[in-house]
């Protein structure tokens, strides 16, 4: 059970495979991977947390999550093709209605006939957006173009004290 060539146990690759799966937190994690019915909660969470906290431990569980996102896509892609090739078989065919309801519910399944629109919006500073453009019109055109400096405020000067009359005294 000692260190593997990546620097750790067989438990720490338990925990960060239990992280991975995005089901559990980092203490139900470590309870999974770890004996620690006799751990106060309070000791489970500060262990869980360093473990967390270890680079290998991140890299690890990053990876795990990366390779099980990328399969998740292939296997949506795959079901996609079988129902669309599956209801336009059934279409063609004429077949009973329960079996096209069938196919339609595996397709809604697997995302096919999802109508949902995510859009995500940032609020960015004008003064880099800015930037941004200058620097592309810049590698389009190989001309520098300068941002037009902001103009100077305009101030009244003050007025200056007259010199007092040596005479009054």
């Amino acid at each position: 059970m000692g260190k593997r060539r990546n620097g750790l146990t067989d438990k720490q690759k338990a925990f960060a495979r239990e992280l991975a799966t995005e089901k559990f937190t980092i203490s139900e994690a470590y309870r999974r991977a770890y004996s620690a019915e006799n751990m106060s909660g309070a000791v489970v969470r500060n262990e869980a947390s360093k473990l967390a906290g270890r680079s290998e431990i991140t890299v690890m569980v990053e990876q795990l999550i990366a390779e099980r996102r990328s399969r998740d896509r292939v296997v949506g892609v795959s079901d996609r093709d079988r129902v669309l090739t599956k209801l336009r078989q059934l279409l063609d065919d004429g077949a009973p209605m329960v079996e096209v309801a069938a196919a339609r519910l595996l397709g809604q399944s697997c995302g096919l006939f999802s109508t949902d629109i995510s859009i995500t919006s940032t609020t960015r500073d004008p003064d880099v957006i800015e930037a941004e453009l200058l620097a592309k019109l810049e590698a389009l055109t190989g001309l520098v173009t300068e941002p037009e400096p902001e103009p100077e405020p305009v101030t009244e000067p003050e007025p200056t004290p007259a010199p007092a009359d040596p005479g009054l005294h």
